[in-house]
């Protein structure tokens, strides 16, 4: 056993470490609701993620991240419509990059009933982690406490890049708040895991060994 493998099976005793071990991105999800309880423990784990401070109206602030939890059918709906085609070209790109990946992600895509949602997933939740332009550093860990906190509850989640794509839709727009110097981080949804299709376990990676240099 590597050194690397001996700390690793030592360190799974921690139920922390354990916990961002488990994690994993979740691309299929049950029917199930979430209880908002539980939704809001999670967000409260983002609002504890550290951050660095601004100064507004003369005084420091920190936290510079919001939330918007999207549970409506409807408005779900409206997002798969406006993110399906920026999927699709970027999928595209792939026939001659990975042509095996892409044969099986769009068999998968072919398979499904609609709406086809290879964006969101279908989960039950999404939540758009928003925040100005400037605090990505910030706006991320506070992604990252959210996905460990759900992990840890017995959920999955994934943070869909695509998802943030949306600033073309006006309506979208409006209902997200969204200013101009605001960024969308994430999304991450969220829900209770399924068993994932043959193809969409193939894209999951595989975690290699950490580069280091000790000094």
């Amino acid at each position: 056993m590597s050194i690397h493998a001996l700390l690793t099976a030592n360190l799974m005793t921690n139920p922390v470490i354990e916990t961002i071990g488990k994690r994993r991105s979740v691309r299929s999800y049950e029917p199930k609701p979430i209880p908002r309880a539980i939704i809001k423990m999670i967000i409260e784990a983002g609002n504890q993620a550290p951050s660095r401070g601004r100064f507004e109206k003369g005084v420091v602030q920190f936290q510079p991240w919001r939330f918007v939890v999207v549970e409506n059918a409807e408005f779900k709906l409206k997002l798969v419509h406006t993110t399906r085609p920026i999927w699709r070209k970027s999928m595209e790109s792939m026939k001659e990059t990975l042509p095996e990946m892409y044969e099986k992600v769009m068999m998968d895509y072919e398979a499904m009933d609609e709406p086809k949602d290879m964006v969101y997933h279908s989960a039950p939740i999404i939540i758009f982690v928003i925040g100005p332009a400037s605090y990505a550093v910030s706006c991320a860990l506070a992604c990252e406490n959210m996905m460990v906190a759900a992990s840890s509850l017995g959920l999955g989640s994934c943070y869909v890049g695509f998802g943030s794509m949306v600033k073309g839709d006006a309506d979208i727009v409006e209902a997200l708040e969204l200013k101009d110097d605001e960024r969308i981080y994430g999304p991450i949804v969220l829900g209770y895991p399924k068993e994932e299709s043959d193809a969409m376990a193939s894209i999951r990676p595989k975690k290699k060994e950490p580069i280091v240099k000790w000094i």
